[in-house]
C-alpha cells in the first residue's frame, strides 16, 4: 500500500498509511517551538527591552502595593484587599509568558515542553479571567463607596469580600480548565511550531489534524461570556458613579472624583480593548498580520500588569502618602 507523507509524533517522525491516517491513535508531541514574533526579528532586542522593562515596572510597583497594604493597618479595607487581589493576579500573569518570551528574543531558546506548554495556556487564560472579574469587583466597590457611602462598610464587610475574591478565583479557574484538556486530546501531525509568542489556546490547536470546532467554540463562547458580561457589570457601576458625581454640590469634588474615576476606566479599556482584538482577529482576523496580532496579545498581558500599580495605587492619596513616609523615613 502506498504510504503518505510522515506524520509528527511524540517528538518524531512515523509513517502512517493512508487507509489509517482517519484511525490512527496520535499521542501528542513531547515539545513545542515558539517562533516568538515572525516578521520582526531585526526588532526583537527592542523588543524585548521595552518588554522587560515594562515587567520590572509590574513587579516593583505590585510588591509594593502588596508591602504598603500589608504594614499599613488604615488600609486594612475592601478596595485594598481587591487591590491585592488584583497585585497577585497581575504578578502571576505577566510571569507566566515573560520569561519564557525573553529567552525566545535574548537566546532563541524556542522549545517549550507540551505539558509546559498546556500550563502556560492555563495560566493565561485563568489569570486573564481573573483579572477581568477583580475589575468588576473593584468597579462594585467604588460604586458603592460613592453612590451609597453609608453602607459601604455594612455591604462590603470582610466575609463578603472574601466570597466575592472566592467566586473570582472560581469562575477563572473553571472557565479555563478545558481550554487545556481539550487541547491534551487533540492529535497532532501537522507540525509542531506555534506562530506565537506563547502558548494561547487557538494558536496550539489549530496544530491539530482533527476537527478543533469544539475548541475553538468554547474558547470564544468563554472570551465573550467574560468580556461582555464584565463589560456590561462595569458600564453600569460607572454609568450609576457618573450619574453621582454630576450630582455632588461642589465643581472641585466632580473634578477630583471623575479624574479617579477616569484614571481607572483607561486601566480597564487598556486590558479589555487589545483583548477583545486578540481574541476577534484570531479567528477572523486573518488580513492582519500575524506580528500585529501577537504585538496586541502582549500588550494585554503585559501592559495592564504595569498600569495598575500606578493608576490604582499612586494615584490612590492613602497608598502614596504612606509610601512617601517610608522614603522620608529612610532620608530621615
Amino acid at each position: 500500500m502506498q504510504e503518505t507523507p510522515f506524520c509528527l509524533r511524540v517528538g518524531h517522525l512515523l509513517p502512517y498509511t493512508m487507509s489509517d491516517s482517519n484511525t490512527t491513535d496520535f499521542t501528542n508531541p513531547s515539545t513545542f517551538i515558539l517562533l516568538g514574533i515572525p516578521g520582526l526579528e531585526a526588532a526583537h532586542v527592542w523588543i524585548s527591552i521595552t518588554f522587560c522593562t515594562t515587567y520590572a515596572i509590574a513587579v516593583l510597583g505590585n510588591f509594593t502595593i502588596l508591602f504598603i497594604v500589608k504594614i499599613e493597618q488604615s488600609l486594612h479595607g475592601p478596595m485594598y484587599y481587591f487591590l491585592c487581589m488584583l497585585a497577585i493576579t497581575d504578578l502571576v500573569l505577566s510571569t507566566s509568558i515573560l520569561p519564557k518570551m525573553l529567552s525566545i528574543l535574548w537566546f532563541n531558546s524556542r522549545e517549550i515542553n507540551f505539558s509546559a506548554c498546556l500550563t502556560q495556556m492555563y495560566f493565561i487564560h485563568c489569570f486573564s479571567a481573573m483579572e477581568s472579574g477583580i475589575f468588576v469587583a473593584m468597579a462594585f466597590d467604588r460604586y458603592v463607596a460613592i453612590c451609597d457611602p453609608l453602607r459601604h462598610s455594612t455591604i462590603l464587610t470582610n466575609p463578603v469580600v472574601a466570597k466575592i475574591g472566592l467566586a473570582v478565583v472560581l469562575r477563572g479557574g473553571m472557565l479555563s480548565l478545558p481550554c487545556p484538556i481539550l487541547a491534551r486530546r487533540l492529535p497532532y501531525c501537522r507540525t509542531n511550531i506555534i506562530s506565537h509568542s506563547s502558548c494561547e489556546h487557538l494558536a496550539v490547536v489549530k496544530l491539530a489534524c482533527a476537527d478543533i470546532r469544539v475548541s475553538s467554540y468554547y474558547s470564544l463562547s468563554v472570551a465573550f461570556f467574560v468580556i461582555g458580561l464584565d463589560s456590561f457589570c462595569i458600564a453600569v457601576s460607572y454609568i450609576q458613579i457618573l450619574r453621582a458625581i454630576f450630582c455632588l454640590p461642589r465643581r472641585d469634588a466632580r473634578l477630583k472624583t471623575f479624574g479617579t474615576c477616569g484614571s481607572h476606566l483607561c486601566v480597564i479599556l487598556a486590558f479589555y480593548i487589545p483583548a477583545l482584538f486578540s481574541f476577534l482577529t484570531h479567528r477572523f482576523g486573518q488580513n492582519v498580520a500575524l506580528h500585529f496580532h501577537i504585538l496586541m496579545a502582549n500588550v494585554y498581558l503585559l501592559v495592564p500588569p504595569m498600569l495598575n500599580p500606578i493608576i490604582y495605587g499612586v494615584r490612590t492619596k492613602q497608598i502614596r502618602d504612606r509610601l512617601l513616609q517610608l522614603f522620608t523615613h529612610k532620608g530621615n
